[in-house]
């Protein structure tokens, strides 16, 4: 059976995450020991106690994030768990890289600690916001966001699948977007985030990305990597910096990606790390690629019976 790891991204967060999986296993405990050494400062007591607010804060949730989802993943790689194909939405690229052996851990974790500061840098607080838009086609939000931007920033940030459609821009343009998809009976739910993700207003990220990605090394990966920006796999290491820094200000192309792992034979897709966000999308994308959330004890344990 044809396998694909799926990395979560932001919004998956949560206090506690990656506790119990260090606890009951050494090559989890391992992957948090690592994390804190290249940061320098105790992410893992972060992740296993917050506060909450702190864990928020973007330069800390996302390489949170991709410690919890690499504990998770080494524990299935020791029990002889090895993926077809990997992908990642937005942050989770980088989960899905290390999978890949393309980049080392300590080097993606101080990457995506400086990709989050460089987003939050980017827009004053308060200036910018997302919210998903349901219930309306892709291209019925984009027409709808060219209409609601005048002179701000607005635009489709994630095209998740299953009638969810991010958008992000300025804030002021996201409360027009709201009242004209609302006249159009479609729900929108403003997002607990910090910054405008993936949209020209993460500019100024995306040019201190691609300075610190340059003195990164990359090799071409083990396993092939669907890229949610292009929707395809990489070709080769030489690709990887640019496909990285095109994601802080494209949008994440899920639903064109869940349907690629699809075609090319993936018929069940593991969630490694926290959460359950993308198991759902894949469901409403592809009924018939199975999915399975594998971030605790028990999605661990579901995930060894479906691999036996």
């Amino acid at each position: 059976m044809s396998v694909a790891f799926l990395f979560p991204g932001q919004g998956s967060q949560k206090v506690g995450m990656g506790k119990a999986l260090a606890e009951a296993f050494p090559e989890a405990r391992a992957v948090f020991a690592e994390v804190d050494e290249a940061l320098g400062f105790p992410l893992s007591r972060l992740c296993f106690e917050g506060p909450s607010a702190e864990l928020q804060l973007t330069a800390n949730t996302q390489p949170a994030i991709l410690a919890a989802s690499v504990a998770a993943l080494r524990v299935l790689e020791a029990r002889g768990a090895r993926p077809d194909w990997v992908s990642g939405h937005s942050l989770g690229e980088y989960s899905a890289l290390v999978a890949a052996r393309a980049v080392e851990l300590k080097d993606a974790v101080v990457a995506v600690r400086r990709r989050g500061q460089y987003m939050q840098e980017a827009v004053p607080a308060g200036e910018g916001a997302m919210a998903a838009v349901l219930g309306l086609e892709a291209d019925a939000v984009a027409a709808l966001c060219a209409e609601a931007a005048g002179t701000d920033v607005l635009a489709p940030a994630n095209l998740n699948g299953g009638g969810q459609i991010v958008v992000a821009g300025h804030a002021r343009a996201v409360e027009r977007l709201a009242e004209l998809a609302t006249a159009r009976r479609a729900r929108v739910q403003r997002l607990p985030v910090s910054a405008p993700f993936h949209c020209a207003l993460m500019a100024p990220a995306a040019a201190g990305l691609e300075r610190f990605l340059a003195g990164v090394s990359f090799v071409t990966p083990a396993v092939p990597v669907v890229t949610s920006v292009a929707a395809r796999p990489v070709a080769s290491a030489a690709e990887l910096p640019s496909l990285l820094v095109r994601q802080v200000t494209e949008p994440v192309r899920w639903e064109e990606t869940v349907r690629a792992l699809a075609r090319f034979g993936a018929r069940l897709a593991l969630e490694v790390g926290p959460g359950r966000v993308l198991t759902g999308l894949t469901k409403r994308i592809e009924p018939a690629l199975a999915g399975v959330p594998v971030g605790d004890l028990d999605g661990i344990a579901r995930a060894r019976e479906l691999l036996a």
